[in-house]
This record gives C-alpha cells, sequence and structure tokens, in this order.
C-alpha cells in the first residue's frame, strides 16, 4: 500500500558556492504536480563545516521528513575548482623543477585526498543521521557525482534508500507518490540491504517542466538570494546525440534531445531580472546551439527574451555547427557575455575525440561573432590539451589557430583554459587506455592511490612535462603583469616546442580511439 508522503527535505550536501539548479527544479516540479507535500531545502554549501551536522539535526527535528533527498555534486578528487587546487598540485608535484615546490605539493596532495576522504564519509555519515533519528523516512541520493557513481553510492547508503541515475523529477514523483519501483533510473536498497536496479524506459517530458516558481522556492529556500550575484542556471533541453570520447553526458542524459518550451525559459528568466535582479544567466545544457534542431531552438529563446526586454549577460557551452550571421546577431543583442566553447586547432585531434565538428566550420563561426557586432565578450577557448592522439605538429597548429583568433577579437579577450581530460569510468577514451596498458584493467574510479588518481588527469609524456614546466612558468610569470595564465602558457609552450627536434609519432593512437 502506498505511503502518503506528507514532507520531503532537500539536502545539498557540501560543494563550492555553486547555484544549486538541479534540486530547485525538482522541488518546483514536485510542488506543482502535488502541491499538498511541505518542502525545504536545507543548503550546506552555505554553512560552515561545523554547522553542518547540528544543522541537520535541527531541521530534521523540527520538520520530521517522510522523504529526506540529498544532492551530491562531485565525489572525484581531481576535478581543480575554485576550493581545489588539484591542476596546480600535479603540476608541481610532476615537473617543479625546485624541490621545495614538489614538497609543498606533496602536502598538498595529502590535504586534498584527506579532504576527499573526509567529505565522502560525512556525506555518508549525514545519511546514517537521518536513519537514526527517522527510522522510517526513506532517503534519495541523486546529483551529479550519483549519475556517474550510483553502483557505489548506493552500496554504502543506509536502508530504505533510493539512489537516483540522471534526471530526477519523474523519480522524486513517483516516490512522493509512494510507488516501490521508482520512475527513471534507479538503484533501490530495501529494508533488509538487497539492491535492485530499474532502466529509464524513457526520458523526463521536458515539455511539462514550466517556468520556475521562484516566489515559491523562496519560500521553502530563504537562503536562495545568496546566489542571486552571480550565474543562475537555466536549462533550455535535455539530452546529447554526440558521442565525444570523454564524456557521459549522453548516457546520464539520453542521446535524444528534449526542449522547454521556449516561452517558458523566457518567463522563467524575465522572473529572475525584473523580480530579483539577476543579471547573468548560465544555460545549463550539455551543449548550447548544438543541432540544427536546438538552433532553432535556441533562436526562438532569444527572440522571446528581446521581446519581453529582458535584460541580462548570458553564456553557456555553446557548439556552433550550424551558426548562421542572423542568429550570431541576436546572440549578441540578446545579451551573449562570452563565447565558451571546446577548442583545438587540428581536425586530426577533433576527429580522435570524435568531437563531431568542423574546425573550418567553427573557424568561420568566429567570423560571424566578428562580423555581426562583436565588442568585448569573452572568448574562452577549452583546450584538450594533450589529449590522446595530441602530437607536438597538432599542438603548434592549435596555437597558429589561437593566434588568429588573437588578431580576430583581441589578445586580450581571448583566454585559453588549460584542461586536460578527465578520464572518467565508462567512457571510450577510458576502454582505449586500458587497452592500451596506461591503466589498469579493474583498476578502482574512486581510488585513494595518489598515482592512480593523477593518471585520471590525463598529460602523458613527450608533451605532458613540456606542458607542465610552462603552465609553472607561466604561474611566476603573473605576478609581474596582468597577463592571464593560459594565455601566458600557450606562448611558453610554443617557445619550448620551437626548441626541440620532434620525431614523427605513429598515428596508431588517433586511429584506435575512432574505433574505441
Amino acid at each position: 500500500m502506498p505511503i502518503l508522503v506528507k514532507t520531503v527535505l532537500y539536502v545539498r550536501l557540501p560543494c563550492w558556492k555553486i547555484y544549486p539548479g538541479g534540486v530547485i527544479y525538482v522541488a518546483d516540479y514536485i510542488h506543482k504536480q502535488r502541491p499538498h507535500v511541505r518542502q525545504e531545502i536545507l543548503d550546506l554549501a552555505l554553512l560552515p563545516a561545523a554547522q553542518h551536522k547540528a544543522a541537520l539535526k535541527a531541521r530534521l527535528q523540527n520538520m520530521l521528513p517522510d522523504i529526506v533527498a540529498f544532492s551530491w555534486r562531485n565525489m572525484q578528487s581531481f576535478g581543480p575548482h575554485p576550493e581545489d587546487d588539484a591542476l596546480g598540485v600535479v603540476m608541481n608535484f610532476d615537473h617543479a623543477p625546485k624541490l621545495l615546490s614538489r614538497l609543498k605539493a606533496t602536502y598538498g596532495a595529502v590535504r586534498i585526498l584527506y579532504t576527499y576522504v573526509t567529505n565522502r564519509l560525512r556525506n555518508f555519515a549525514y545519511m546514517q543521521q537521518v536513519r537514526k533519528m527517522l527510522p522510517d523516512s526513506r532517503i534519495v541520493v541523486g546529483g551529479t557525482a550519483v549519475s556517474i557513481f550510483g553502483q557505489y553510492v548506493a552500496k554504502k547508503c543506509p536502508t530504505n534508500s533510493i539512489v537516483v541515475v540522471g534526471e530526477g523529477e519523474a523519480a522524486m514523483l513517483s516516490i512522493v507518490d509512494g510507488e516501490q519501483t521508482p520512475a527513471g533510473e534507479c538503484y533501490v536498497k530495501d529494508q533488509h540491504g538487497r539492491i535492485s536496479f530499474t532502466k529509464a524506459k524513457t526520458g523526463f517530458d521536458l515539455a511539462t517542466l514550466t517556468a520556475v516558481d521562484y516566489p515559491y522556492v523562496e519560500s521553502i529556500f530563504p537562503k536562495f538570494h545568496a546566489y542571486l550575484d552571480d550565474y543562475i542556471g537555466v536549462h533550455t533541453k535535455r539530452g546529447c546525440p554526440y558521442q565525444c570520447h570523454f564524456c557521459l553526458y549522453n548516457k546520464i542524459e539520453g542521446v535524444r534531445q528534449r526542449y522547454r518550451d521556449p516561452m517558458e525559459v523566457a518567463q522563467e528568466i524575465e522572473m529572475l531580472s525584473k523580480r530579483y535582479g539577476v543579471k547573468k544567466i548560465w544555460f545549463t545544457d550539455a551543449q548550447f546551439c548544438s543541432t540544427r534542431r536546438s538552433t532553432q531552438h535556441v533562436e526562438e529563446i532569444l527572440n522571446e527574451m528581446m521581446r519581453r526586454q529582458v535584460n541580462v549577460r548570458w553564456t553557456g557551452y555553446l557548439r556552433l555547427n550550424y551558426l548562421t550571421p542572423d542568429l550570431a546577431k541576436k546572440m549578441l543583442d540578446s545579451g551573449l557575455d562570452s563565447l565558451d566553447l571546446s577548442f583545438t586547432g587540428t581536425q586530426e585531434v577533433i576527429n580522435s575525440l570524435t568531437l563531431g565538428y568542423s574546425l573550418d566550420q567553427q573557424m568561420l563561426a568566429f567570423q560571424m561573432f566578428k562580423d555581426a557586432g562583436y565588442t568585448n565578450q569573452t572568448v574562452k577557448l577549452y583546450i584538450p590539451l594533450n589529449a590522446p592522439g595530441e602530437t607536438a605538429a597538432t599542438l603548434k597548429r592549435t596555437i597558429e589557430r589561437i593566434k588568429e583568433l588573437y588578431r580576430m577579437f583581441g589578445r586580450e579577450h581571448v583566454l585559453p583554459f588549460i584542461f586536460f581530460i578527465g578520464i572518467q569510468p565508462g567512457t571510450p577514451v577510458e576502454k582505449l587506455l586500458i587497452e592500451q596498458g596506461y591503466l589498469r584493467k579493474g583498476y578502482n574510479p574512486l581510488t585513494l592511490n595518489p598515482f592512480i588518481i593523477k593518471r585520471l588527469l590525463y598529460n602523458p609524456k613527450p608533451l605532458g612535462p613540456i606542458i607542465g614546466r610552462s603552465y609553472l612558468r607561466a604561474v611566476e610569470q603573473l605576478g609581474e603583469n596582468s597577463e592571464y595564465v593560459g594565455r601566458i602558457t600557450m606562448d611558453i609552450i610554443e617557445e619550448e616546442l620551437a626548441r626541440k627536434t620532434w620525431v614523427k609519432q605513429p598515428p596508431g593512437v588517433i586511429g584506435q580511439l575512432k574505433n574505441a
């Protein structure tokens, strides 16, 4: 017999301060479908660590929720973010010329690992705290970390827990309705500790996701205001048809793109802008305007934003395959804040990673923005440096393309981001690197072994040491001028490559990766 659910507490587990869009979308959807259910959001990211346990205890005692839903954002230790310089630590440990710098990096690595382990154990302890205080409540766990490591999380959860992989709206609604087998993709751990798995039959119908009722969100989450001075996440669609070899979006959200009503998206942004004074919007889609159909969808959203005279700056991860001069102008006119996109200056690496676009097409799109009235928008290039298939020759050509963009937009407006592929479980690039012996078959992607963790940030020889030393020299030079570290790094890499004589590398890595 279904259990009548009256109360739901959402607990956002500690992470760096970033807008909790996933929790807000789910809570808003449940409210619209089941308005009798009382909901609250507790965001531990906004509290000092020493207050987390007491804050959760107080909310549990006060509310006595029937369901406690945890949102877990990140679980791996190698993902650099504003509070974790994992990249700098690895660079110094491997490539710093001074022993003192390497010793400091060793200390930094131990600190990161300690934080990583204690945070993971603490998150599971919060779930055990719920189980101890509320033996009959149902625990739900979701979020991006869970979508990648759901099976691991399910094993560590208390009994009577549900681990939601991917989208949360349909699953949460079925749980609120008391269904024993939730909708969507879930691991269910029953009262006896047995774990079962259900596969999602279909993707969630995004057409039912209307504009967020922010006054309601404000009523259940007063600290919502703490995020309003930064980027607020809004999504327009879900799903990704591309098969990039290092990415999991197409597995988490599915390959079929599903779209929200453009009127609802624009209304959501209008509310944020005119009622709450939000100035910056980040479109959280896997990629914005990525297919011909989604490009038309983007245009409808921008038209509606301009019709409503919404005054915001916006951006998101862009894909420019189907850009037209008219759409480039609409993007600029509607408030495009920056061009954020994956970039490598050779078609060989694009093909080896199956990124699914033409470099010439991408460079033409850049020119369209320039011709459409580009002023001073930042051009952010996320460059998968030293990815499988990279050679000295491809890296040199990437640098030449970046210099073309300096000439097109002005050097001060182009930001090359130094980023390495993080190897995720279940991706084709992981399979290839296991076959090549770079990773051991059966390795643990959540390992505490620092030497394996380092390998998961893929930056191997022979180019790895050059890139690492160049990055460290660039960081040293930052104190001397106001240049951006990525630009200096690429300049130094160019100098280093010019000094060396390179033997032509065999094309085997690229060929293998294409067929992985």
